[in-house]
């Protein structure tokens, strides 16, 4: 199992600052989320850290797909992806209705359909192939011309069933969101795996992502900190979903917070049933629990 971690922020000197980091450490990959009108652009910044980096790879853990057009993003991964000389993980991922109808205005339905539509367009386009298609949420008949780049691997955020065969099907894999070892194992995998056997592609990528992860003395403090801090996260359909899959109460129940050897039990599990990519979620819980939980990842490497 590769290890990763998601940074985040609006200091561009700083997220440079930690993706050379851990990039010096050996860490594989550096993620960073895009939510709509907090902190830095993603994939703004990708194309920095891209020019800044030389050999860890990187990601978005996810692009929202309501925010661009499927052709402006395959021109700006393509782009990264030059940059990047192949280093770059697109991923993408619905939003959540509150975001979407009430942020942007725009209608949250038939998903799975729209979502569909946009691989339609975006995939041959990362290819360096034309996409010509027409649908009832976008219609495309172009490419991009950007010669001498490699293609870029699309990873979706999907966890629900139907989405979860979709992304099997047309795509890299997943990268999930505060998802559990019980509902990974049951669910997750065996049903994107499913999916991608079922039409003979590759064994799908399966990133975890956004368990927050600290190495602490003080469990049940960091433990209440995570309730309250990830408290909005309970209430989004799609993560109380899989927090209700997982018999959790809340994103503190998910969480990989303890002495070292738990930490690296917790990690063993996961690459045991089958997570190819743990992007780490350091919590800052007092001075130098951040520190000391990187340097904990650090010797797993």
């Amino acid at each position: 199992m590769r290890l990763g971690v998601m940074i985040g922020g609006g200091d561009p000197e700083d997220l440079i600052r930690q993706a050379k980091d851990l990039e010096a450490r050996g860490f594989d990959s550096v993620w960073m989320a895009n939510a709509p009108g907090f902190g830095l652009d993603t994939l703004n910044t990708m194309m920095l850290l891209a020019h800044e980096t030389n050999r860890i790879r990187l990601g978005t853990a996810v692009i929202p797909i309501y925010l661009h057009h499927p052709m402006a993003v395959a021109q700006s991964a393509l782009s990264i992806q030059k940059a990047a000389e192949g280093r770059f993980t697109l991923g993408i991922g619905l939003s959540h209705p509150e975001i979407v109808e009430e942020w942007l205005g725009l209608p949250y339905k038939n998903v799975v359909s729209r979502l569909d539509e946009y691989l339609s367009i975006l995939l041959p386009l990362l290819k360096g192939e034309k996409a010509a298609f027409k649908g009832d949420f976008y219609s495309a008949d172009a490419r991009v011309y950007l010669s001498d780049v490699e293609p870029v691997p699309v990873l979706v955020a999907a966890m629900g069933t139907k989405m979860l065969k979709l992304a099997g099907e047309k795509t890299d894999g997943t990268v999930t969101y505060l998802t559990g070892p019980r509902t990974l194992e049951s669910h997750i995998i065996p049903r994107i795996r499913a999916a991608a056997e079922g039409v003979d592609r590759p064994a799908p990528q399966i990133a975890a992502a956004g368990l927050p992860l600290a190495l602490v003395d003080d469990v049940e403090g960091t433990r209440a900190d995570i309730a309250q801090e990830y408290d909005l996260y309970t209430k989004l359909p799609t993560y109380r979903a899989m927090l209700d899959r997982e018999g959790a109460t809340g994103c503190e129940d998910v969480a990989i917070l303890g002495d070292a050897d738990f930490l690296k039990a917790s990690l063993e599990r996961l690459a045991s049933i089958g997570v190819t990519d743990f992007i780490a979620s350091p919590f800052w819980m007092g001075e130098g629990t951040y520190e000391r939980t990187i340097d904990f990842l650090t010797e797993q490497l």
